[in-house]
């Protein structure tokens, strides 16, 4: 429902993406389920490009549980603007499913409220935002139609996200 919503412009605000050809993204790609993993990354790409990020840089990990690792690794080395998250877990006769789907919105969550920490310049966290573009279906049909199906791709839509993250569009009310 609300994937339609959103292909249907029902948006309250629609925020600017300001200085793109400035940016500098990272992206970190599960590849458990990896043909839609890949159709995500490339929405990404193709949109990051199309906006004209100066630079992109990509890390595999293993599953969708090791995103919130990856993100972090990248925020250490430095020198992004934001990072997007790209994974797909789908509904199984477990509850690997939950555990998996909570790990990962917690640890990316808690990556985006870190505060900056350490006492040096060199030991120094600091945050940049980390974009959730992780699909969590109950069937692999439901993640095709997301990932560049009849739902559009949610790897091009958090690269969107990303951008306008980089300078969140800010507007002052005045108050009478």
């Amino acid at each position: 429902m609300a994937t339609e919503a959103h292909l249907e412009g029902d948006n309250l605000l629609e925020s600017p993406i300001v200085g793109a050809e400035k940016r500098t993204i990272g992206i970190v790609v599960a590849e458990w389920n990896s043909h839609i993993t890949k159709a995500l990354l490339d929405g990404a790409i193709a949109t990051l490009k199309e906006h004209h990020v100066d630079e992109i840089r990509v890390m595999q990990v293993p599953g969708t549980f090791e995103l919130t690792y990856g993100c972090s690794e990248f925020i250490r080395e430095g020198g992004l603007d934001a990072v997007i998250a790209l994974g797909c877990v789908v509904r199984g006769d477990t509850p690997h499913f939950d555990y998996i789907c909570q790990g990962v919105t917690q640890g990316l969550a808690s990556l985006n409220a870190a505060a900056i920490v350490g006492n040096t310049k060199e030991n120094a966290f600091y945050p940049i935002p980390v974009i959730f573009g992780v699909l969590t279906t109950n069937t692999m049909e439901q993640a095709e139609d997301r990932a560049g199906g009849k739902l559009g791709n949610k790897g091009s839509e958090a690269a969107i996200t990303a951008l306008k993250m980089c300078s969140p569009y800010t507007v002052t009310i005045p108050v009478e």
